[in-house]
């Protein structure tokens, strides 16, 4: 009776030969090309949502002061708040100057500028008002993206009385900030968000009559 040897045969070479070594490792290099590039992805997705949900919750904020600085129109029927709520200048701390930092947050936020009136616990005109919910405001807006910005406009509905923006108007909130597509995190942007085709805002809006 013979025994089968287990031997391996002469001249032959048992394991893994080259070729099945080199696709292997491409293999490999595929997967983890691929989990870069998904992370690569979703840190855009994350910032961008980061970003949203601080805007959302700035634009409530934006929403919540007029209504608290609304009072009724001495012209007209209706509420209204003071023209400088309006004021190109009254967001992103506009006419404001740092050079300690980089970051808004650092600069302007850490304490309050000289040039802002105290209204904390303190009486405050209208004007004043709009001047400190300006900055409180921007300073919300610039926590999580220190490129966020708030813009605020009206569409009036008399031009006759001497309110910019005429009890029973439309006021628009809008909190921008820029984004750039990346890989396959594609972009469509929205009209009211850009002004020009040289902008690439996202941003989110509200409207509101007071």
């Amino acid at each position: 009776m013979k025994c089968m040897s287990s031997r391996t045969p002469a001249g032959k070479q048992g394991g893994a030969g080259l070729i099945e070594i080199l696709v292997t490792l491409f293999i490999l290099a595929v997967g983890l090309l691929g989990v870069a590039a998904l992370q690569f992805t979703g840190s855009f997705a994350n910032r961008d949502a980061i970003s949203r949900t601080q805007a959302e919750f700035v634009a409530a904020q934006v929403v919540e002061r007029l209504r608290i600085a609304a009072r009724p129109a001495t012209v007209g029927d209706g509420m209204v708040v003071n023209n400088a709520y309006f004021d190109e200048g009254a967001f992103n701390f506009s006419g404001l100057t740092c050079t300690s930092s980089t970051h808004p947050s650092t600069c302007y936020c850490l304490s309050k500028p000289a040039s802002i009136p105290n209204c904390e616990g303190a009486s405050c005109s209208e004007v004043d008002m709009a001047q400190y919910d300006g900055w409180v405001l921007s300073c919300a807006a610039v926590q999580t993206n220190p490129n966020t910005q708030i813009a605020l406009s009206c569409t009036d509905n008399n031009n006759n009385d001497p309110y910019v923006c005429s009890p029973g108007s439309r006021i628009e909130v809008n909190v921008n900030w820029p984004v750039a597509s990346s890989g396959h995190q594609q972009y469509t942007l929205n009209a009211r968000c850009n002004n020009d085709d040289s902008q690439r805002l996202a941003c989110v809006y509200k409207d509101i009559v007071l």
